[in-house]
């Protein structure tokens, strides 16, 4: 197609007559073509430009519903050849081609954001936020119900996720409840908007127009279900758009599924933690009690290390176990329930150490733990002001009695460890407290920590007489104190084994320097 400098058509092939029938020779160019070329015409006759080599991009524009791209060709005479070149398939190609490439980007970007999360309720909102966002006016995204209640979260376009618990039977929604059950989802066509019930429809939402329930697929067990909803006057749901709805919820249910499977083990951790975390510690039966426990690493609660202290009944002596088992962390911490719950069937028992670590001992070598442990056992009970102790140790460090004045003694007990050789043989040992004196129980941990000035030297024993010289007349608990700073301190950020203290002490006296005023006085515990 062959226009003059002043717009007029000047020749036409027969494509040409084809696309555009009102465009004869003679006509005025701007009255049989689109607006867009002969604009362009007007352009490019005023500047000299040939479109072909010297333009960025071709011109392009709609004729007839398909799409062509316009490019001129100046000639000597001043007239401009165009020619029309149908570009339709090939636009159609491009824009599903970026359609793709803005889905692709934007599961990428979901999938990041669910995944940078085990928290439920925010997988929720970032599952509602995101799909209000890109894939319609609203969405919903509900949880499997809690009793008679379903966990919803909605946000509207522009808003943010709101919780809300609904009691409602999902089953009143066409295809809510089989998508919350994993059956495939329900075309959104048959779906109708006007059914849709008042919790479902976000509050100053408008009349709906379409509806898109689909599934969100978990592990083995649905996740849940996504709602998306359309304002009456948006378009309907395409299947392309149903699909695409579908690899998002895909996406999100594994995130939601993988947020409740974490929140159960955290729920089930935390019970059995409760089980195997020492106890707190305070007086019993007129005996003070305090203990301290660090595990290996600083990210765990449990390990290696355990005490513990069974009240004494009316007229007996209270119980106290102290062990470590051979390594660290979940493992070792398996072991250690063991031994402590088969001490406590023991406890009737308690009387007679060397029958109790026997019995312990062929537990153990009947289990599938292919560990051992040490272990010194105490039983405590107060006479008068004093307290009576009877000491065993299995393998295990020598408690240490700190006496009134500063003296530091060594109890005399001996003995092999359980869970490693069939026999095991312990030497108990009687001890008496007197007020203010103590019985210091605790692991290698605390003698084998590695630090000081050098970095490598151990904490050792003699050191640890040495400070706990310098705690004569202190309290039970701030004697654990003193111990475990001390440790801390030589260890600086170092890596160190599970580290536990236990202190026995028998509670100092006090005198009343008159009672009523009259009296020389009298002690009392």
């Amino acid at each position: 197609m062959v226009a003059d400098i002043d717009g007029t058509l000047l020749q036409r092939n027969d494509a040409a007559a084809g696309l555009l029938p009102e465009a004869t020779p003679g006509a005025p160019l701007a009255e049989v073509a689109p607006a867009w070329l002969a604009a362009k015409h007007r352009t490019v006759q005023l500047t000299g430009h040939n479109s072909a080599t010297e333009t960025d991009a071709p011109l392009s524009g709609v004729i007839g519903g398909r799409r062509f791209e316009a490019h001129p060709s100046v000639r000597d005479d001043g007239t401009v050849a165009w020619w029309l070149v149908d570009d339709t398939d090939h636009q159609l190609v491009r824009d599903a081609l970026h359609m793709e490439r803005q889905r692709t980007a934007f599961l990428a970007k979901a999938s990041s954001a669910l995944l940078s999360t085990l928290n439920l309720g925010r997988c929720m909102d970032v599952t509602s936020q995101m799909a209000a966002e890109s894939l319609a006016d609203a969405a919903l995204a509900i949880a499997p119900s809690r009793g008679h209640r379903l966990p919803v979260v909605t946000c509207v376009r522009g808003g943010v996720p709101e919780l809300s618990h609904q009691s409602v039977d999902p089953d009143e929604v066409p295809g809510l409840g089989e998508a919350l059950r994993g059956f495939p989802p329900v075309p959104s066509r048959w779906i109708d908007p006007l059914t849709a019930p008042q919790w479902l429809v976000p509050e100053g939402f408008g009349p709906v127009g379409s509806i898109l329930i689909t599934p969100l697929p978990g592990h083995g067990v649905p996740a849940g279900a996504l709602v998306l909803l359309r304002r009456g006057k948006s378009d309907s749901f395409s299947d392309e758009e149903e699909v695409f709805a579908r690899l998002f919820a895909a996406r999100a249910g594994a995130a939601m599924s993988a947020a409740r499977l974490y929140a159960e083990q955290t729920a089930i951790t935390d019970v059995l933690m409760r089980e195997l975390m020492p106890p707190t510690l305070h007086q019993i039966s007129g005996v003070d009690f305090a203990g301290r426990y660090r595990p290996s690493a600083d990210h765990e609660r449990i390990g290696g290390d355990f005490y513990d202290v069974h009240p004494a009944t009316e007229g007996e002596a209270s119980f106290v176990s102290l062990g470590d088992v051979c390594g660290k962390g979940l493992e070792a911490a398996v072991l250690t329930g063991k031994i402590r719950s088969t001490l406590h069937a023991l406890l009737p028992l308690a009387d007679d150490h060397q029958r109790m670590l026997s019995l312990l001992n062929t537990a153990l070598l009947n289990s599938h733990h292919a560990r051992f442990a040490t272990l010194v056992l105490a039983s405590a009970v107060r006479r008068g002001n004093e307290v009576d102790l009877k000491l065993t140790s299995a393998g295990h460090p020598t408690p240490l009695i700190i006496r009134t004045d500063g003296t530091v003694e060594e109890a005399d007990t001996r003995g092999t460890l359980v869970g490693a050789i069939p026999d095991v043989s312990a030497r108990t040992t009687a001890v008496t407290l007197a007020p203010g004196e103590c019985c210091v129980l605790y692991t290698d941990g605390i003698t084998e920590a590695k630090g000081g000035p050098m970095g490598n030297v151990q904490f050792g024993d003699e050191r640890l007489k040495r400070a706990l010289s310098a705690c004569a007349g202190m309290p039970a608990e701030s004697i654990v104190e003193h111990v475990q700073m001390l440790a801390a301190q030589w260890l600086g950020n170092r890596h160190h084994d599970d580290m536990a203290v236990v202190v026995i002490a028998a509670p100092r006296t006090h005198h009343l320097s008159a009672v009523n005023g009259r009296t020389r006085g009298r002690f009392t515990g």
